[in-house]
Formats: structure tokens, C-alpha cells, sequence
């Protein structure tokens, strides 16, 4: 029930690469399936080309601000949320422009205070066993040291904080046990874990430099906040373009791949509670109604009742999932002003054999929400961060010949 994709109309837009090579300021924290930048470039430019006059960009799942430093770059008004506040954290950072002068100083306070104290008793009140699970006894002790630091050397809720915190977020896993490129959590036995504070400093000179080269300009016109784009009965501002990508169904569950910095960044005791509102969620939340599935379409049906007699947990997640995107198409909806433009960036899967088109998804429920002009354009995901392919172990390979997780990338764009 794939619909063939509009591969020959628009053709002066390519969504497969930019122009331009992608800025440093992007690469300061590792991030999962992250779309290339480019996008929302060219999504501006596209609808430029459709007449509309784009001021104000926003973004619903704008994860680590992608889109956000994009839009901003284009001269652009930017809104964007996320439900996971780790994803906020390095948003803010990365759209933000920083002192050097001032960087150098907290840094070199942050490095002195750890080389003069030890954790205390005390210090370890808060360390969950999940934590424990991850690190060595030592390396425990040097991450609380360095955490301490940041924090009594960088000014509560400032930006500089920020900076530092999440430098300390992306050497989290490096200095565990963290199975290196996995996207599940699992122990790497045989791994050498990084020294936290040979690890600390290779991170502050990435980021400084990145931030270096930040040719963002000065700009306040810019709000990211952690928000559930679903559960807040307010959207946001009226925008002229949305782009976004929301989460693949089956694909990746951000709230295991990210629960080393939840936990340390203190957002949740237990990382589990940051899966309950994602999209299709089916943790504590009861199954849906098979009517609300229906109404959905043939597609949706399909698709469920395809996975009902397989795995009735993945066929409940998968149904809430279709009801979570066609609700996030007809927000979307509601928040573009007269003739405003939106962009889906999203991907198709599959489970035990299962089929799982999430683009043709989205574009049933674009119709449904009486967008028109509605279109999809392929574009290879060659030059994503992570390939599509994993080992037997589940690790992100170049290897054509082992799994293929998800074949297809899809960007599906209608107009209000």
C-alpha cells in the first residue's frame, strides 16, 4: 500500500545533501539519527519557491536544534520544543554564542576545584544503582568530582552551566561500559573506559572550538523549551514553516539511549519515566480502542492487525503511534499561519516482517487535516550520522550485508 513518491515534480529542491558543509556547532554531543542540516535550508528555500514568506520557523520534535541553528543562520524567528530534556540542553548550547575569554576562565576553575577535592560521603547519596551498573568504582568517583566542580564553579540556571554540563553529558558513555555506537543499553565487557578528565578536556576543546567557528548571529529571536508538543493544550506560536522529524516508531527509544545523562543531569531518578509520553508509548497506558484504529484508514488497520498476531505489545505501541502522529499533523495544522508550509522528515520500518510505512502514515494524516498540495520526496540516508544497519549485537555498521533497520527516508511536505 506504499504510494509511489513525487519524484519528478519540485525537482530543483534536492533533499538528499546541501550546499554547504555542515557547522562544527552540530557535532558538539553525539546524537541519534539526527536529520542532516541542510533540511531546513532547503525546506526555507522550497517554500520560497511556493510563494510563502517565511519569518518565523518552528520546530515540535526539534531534538539537539538541528533545525533551530539552521533557522537562525537564515536570518529566522525560531520556536521549538522536546519532550526530552537532554535533547533541550544541547539545543540551547548549540544556539548559543559564547565568550571565549569567559569559556577559558570556568574551565580552568572547573579543573582546579576537581584536582582539589574528593568526593565526600554525602556525594554518593543520590547515586542510583542503575548508575552504579554503568561505572567502575573510580570512574564514579572522578564523574561525581567533575559533576561538583561544574556546579559550584559555573553560576546556577546560566548558560555557562549549560556549556559545561553538556560537554559532561557527551563523555558519559565514553568513560562506561556503554557498548560503543549501541543504541541499546548493553555492557561492553572487554571496553577500556576513557579517563574522565583526559575525556573532559578533549570535550572542552571540541566544543570551544565549535564554538569558534559559530557564525550565529546575536540573535534573541530564539525559544526552546522541554515541552510535550502533545500534552500541552497550547502549540506554539503561529509559524510559516514547520520542520520536524518525529521519532520512528521501532526504532529508537530515546529515553534508554539517553539515560546516562537523564540520570546525572538529575532530569529523572529513573530514566522510565521520560518513556511514558513519548510517541507510541505503550508503558502503563492502556491499549486503544480498535475503533479510534479504524478511523485511522485501511493503512493504519493494516499495519496493526499485520503485528496483532505477533507481538500484541508492538501492535498496541504501533496503534498509539498512528494516533500520536495524526494528533501532532492536526496541531501542526492549527499553529501555521494563512498559506505556512509544513516538513516531515521521517523514515519507514519494519518488524518481524512487518511493513511499518510511517511516511505514507503521515501523509494520510496531512490529508486528513486538510493540508494540500500534499507531497513526498524521497532522499537517501547515506549521509546520516548513523547508517542504517546493525550487527548482531545491535551496533550502527557500514556493512551492507547485515540488518537492514530502516531502508528509506522520506520528507513529506504539505501547505495549509
Amino acid at each position: 500500500m506504499t504510494d509511489a513518491p513525487d519524484c519528478s515534480v519540485d525537482a530543483s529542491i534536492c533533499w538528499d545533501y546541501g550546499t554547504e558543509k555542515e557547522d562544527s556547532i552540530h557535532r558538539i554531543h553525539s546524537y541519534p539519527a539526527k536529520f542532516p542540516a541542510f533540511i531546513t535550508t532547503n525546506a526555507i528555500e522550497y517554500a520560497k519557491q511556493k510563494g510563502i514568506d517565511v519569518q518565523i520557523v518552528a520546530d515540535t520534535f526539534c531534538g539537539c536544534g538541528t533545525s533551530a541553528v539552521e533557522a537562525i543562520k537564515n536570518g529566522k524567528v525560531f520556536w521549538g520544543c522536546d519532550i526530552n530534556p537532554v535533547a533541550v540542553l544541547i539545543a540551547k548550547v548549540k544556539t548559543h554564542r559564547f565568550r571565549d575569554s569567559t569559556l577559558i576562565r570556568y574551565f580552568e576553575a572547573i579543573e582546579d576545584d576537581y584536582c582539589r577535592t574528593a568526593p565526600t560521603k554525602s556525594d554518593y547519596a543520590w547515586i542510583t544503582d542503575r548508575i552504579r551498573y554503568w561505572f567502575s568504582d573510580a570512574t564514579l568517583a572522578d564523574l561525581i568530582r567533575l559533576d561538583n566542580a561544574i556546579r559550584s564553579q559555573t553560576p546556577e540556571y546560566s548558560m555557562h552551566r549549560k556549556f559545561f554540563l553538556c560537554g559532561f553529558s557527551n563523555i558519559l558513555k565514553p568513560t562506561s561500559r556503554w557498548l560503543t555506537k549501541s543504541i541499546k543499553p548493553q555492557v561492553d565487557p572487554n571496553k577500556p573506559p576513557k579517563g574522565v578528565i583526559q575525556a573532559f578536556e578533549e570535550q572542552f576543546r571540541l566544543m570551544r572550538k565549535a564554538n569558534q567557528n559559530n557564525t550565529l548571529p546575536a540573535s534573541r529571536k530564539i525559544h526552546i523549551q522541554t515541552q510535550n508538543f502533545l500534552a500541552d493544550k497550547n502549540a506554539g506560536p503561529k509559524a510559516d514553516l514547520i520542520v520536524t522529524s518525529p521519532p520512528y516508531v521501532t526504532s529508537y527509544n530515546y529515553a534508554d539511549i539517553h539515560q546516562l545523562s537523564t540520570m546525572w543531569l538529575r532530569y529523572a531518578s529513573d530514566y522510565r519515566d521520560l518513556r511514558k509520553n513519548m510517541l507510541g508509548n505503550q508503558y502503563g497506558i492502556k491499549a486503544p480502542a480498535e475503533e479510534k484504529i479504524k478511523r485511522l484508514g485501511a493503512r493504519a488497520w493494516k499495519t496493526y492487525t499485520g503485528l496483532k498476531n505477533k507481538d500484541m505489545g508492538k501492535a498496541n505501541s504501533v496503534a498509539r503511534y498512528c494516533l500520536d502522529i495524526d494528533a501532532t499533523v492536526s496541531k501542526c495544522r492549527k499553529m501555521l499561519n494563512p498559506r505556512g508550509m509544513a516538513v516531515f522528515v521521517i523514515g519507514n520500518t519494519q518488524y518481524k516482517s512487518v511493513n511499518i510505512d510511517n511516511s505514507a502514515l503521515v501523509k494520510d494524516c496531512m490529508r486528513r487535516a486538510n493540508f494540500r498540495e500534499v507531497k513526498v520526496f524521497p532522499r537517501k540516508i547515506s549521509r546520516k550520522m548513523m547508517t542504517p544497519y546493525r550487527d548482531e549485537k545491535g551496533r550502527f555498521t557500514q556493512d551492507s550485508e547485515q540488518r537492514k533497520v530502516y531502508a528509506d527516508e522520506f520528507v513529506v511536505v504539505g501547505q495549509v
